[in-house]
């Protein structure tokens, strides 16, 4: 059954259950990552391996997350996105479900960062590329409402994970946390693919059938690494993933070896989950209702981000620590979904899940060495306060980049992004026959 043509996004209808959807997978993939700190404390203790080493289980899995994300791209728009999403839930639960069988650290970088990587990689570039679809007017709320999943998730997860830890020990927490992100299949069902008129413009174009390899150019959104305005905004990305993920990995860590009780350093968490709920909806409402665009939002929040993170060593007590944490969350919360409506500014919604797969794949590097990068300087130093210092410096420096965009300091977004093609040269030739229909998105 062909997906339904619509002239421009609906703004609504079954967008909401796409929303839906995305809420609860952001709750199950990004959730459990960011509440991961209660394992890593579990791992370092059984396995008396370095912070460092312990490290690679979460930095694997996000850089896999991300670097997978082309294939997600291709898979979606060859076999459709809900299928896709269906396959990467599976993979996810299963990954975890074996992880609490692990014997060595080496099992966990298999099981939980490569097996339930893929798993976030296949759901999360279908999901955000439908939301996008869907919305326009109201694209940067969708996307609010979409990643608040993560911050609900976090206010819960981390002292239910402990709870886990305590009453069944780290296997058997494992254990049950598999059984929950199974539900990642029924999330994916819920995906229903839609067209846009424009889509069906080009495909009914007079192009005659391109070569395999721009086939291939076309399914993967490689054009897109000749596009300069995405090549900055990436890059601005990949400066920000290097710090961005350092808190949610050794935040607990870090509140332990200032002598916090285990339960204390897990509400530090829960509270960034709290202020991580407040800041998504606000940011998303702001970026809404001011003249703003949408990458001036990105910048202002992402910097603001950056700073909060500095500050992190001056928390000296549980009640500094509890107010960084709190800041830090409100603030972060805002990066993610303005950083994914910003980009449809930069592409177009035609290129839009190209585009999530090919700026994953860019940061996965970012993503895979941050966190161990913090516990060797943490080990080197025998605190996480440089390391905090170190995520905040990368942070702040992305939200600056964000600065050198062409037009940034115009109050006008462009009048339409950039048409993407191919490369000078490589076009397919026109068609005699003006019916011709290219059948690249549909084969």
């Amino acid at each position: 059954m062909s997906p339904p043509v619509f002239a421009k996004p609906p703004d609504g209808g079954w967008g909401w259950m796409v929303v839906l959807a995305a809420f609860c997978q952001s709750a199950l993939v990004f959730g459990v990552l960011r509440s991961f700190g209660v394992f890593f404390v579990e791992f370092v203790a059984h396995f008396q391996e370095s912070s460092s080493s312990t490290s690679w289980i979460t930095s694997v899995s996000i850089a896999t997350l991300m670097c997978g994300s082309p294939l997600a791209t291709g898979l979606g728009k060859r076999f459709g996105e809900r299928p896709v999403a269906m396959l990467g839930g599976f993979l996810s639960g299963f990954g975890l479900l074996l992880a609490s069988f692990a014997t060595s650290l080496a099992q966990l970088y298999v099981f939980i960062g490569l097996l339930t990587g893929v798993g976030g990689a296949l759901i999360f570039a279908p999901s955000l590329s439908l939301v996008a679809r869907y919305f326009d007017r109201r694209r940067a709320v969708a996307n609010a409402v979409a990643f608040s999943g993560a911050g609900i998730a976090t206010l819960g997860f981390s002292p239910l994970f402990q709870l886990l830890v305590d009453g069944y020990g780290w296997r058997g927490g494992l254990l049950i946390l598999s059984g929950m992100v199974f539900n990642l299949v029924v999330c994916g069902a819920l995906l229903r693919p839609l067209r846009l008129a424009t889509e069906e413009t080009k495909d009914e174009g007079s192009l005659e059938p391109p070569s395999r390899g721009q086939r291939l150019v076309l399914l993967f959104g490689l054009n897109l690494l000749v596009h300069r305005d995405f090549l900055i905004f990436s890059g601005a990305g990949m400066l920000i993933i290097c710090g961005y993920f350092i808190p949610f990995a050794h935040l607990v860590p870090h509140a332990r070896e200032m002598g916090l009780d285990e339960y204390q350093a897990a509400f530090l968490v829960s509270a960034v989950g709290i202020s991580d709920i407040v800041g998504r909806v606000l940011a998303g409402g702001l970026a809404a209702w001011t003249s703003l665009r949408l990458v001036h939002n990105l910048a202002i929040w992402t910097v603001l981000t950056g700073l909060s993170l500095l500050v992190v060593p001056l928390g000296r007590s549980y009640a500094a620590m509890m107010a960084i944490s709190v800041g830090y969350g409100f603030l972060a919360s805002a990066v993610i979904p303005l950083k994914f409506s910003s980009l449809v500014e930069i592409v177009g919604t035609e290129q839009i899940m190209g585009a999530i797969g090919l700026i994953h794949m860019l940061e996965s590097f970012e993503a895979l060495v941050g966190p161990p990068l913090s516990g060797w300087i943490r080990d080197r130093t025998g605190s996480y306060n440089a390391s905090f210092l170190a995520a905040g410096a990368f942070v702040t420096a992305g939200g600056l980049a964000f600065l050198m965009l062409p037009g940034f300091f115009s109050l006008r977004p462009p009048a339409s992004p950039k048409k993407l093609d191919f490369p000078e040269g490589e076009k397919p030739e026109e068609s005699p026959d003006p019916n011709h229909r290219n059948r690249l998105y549909s084969a």
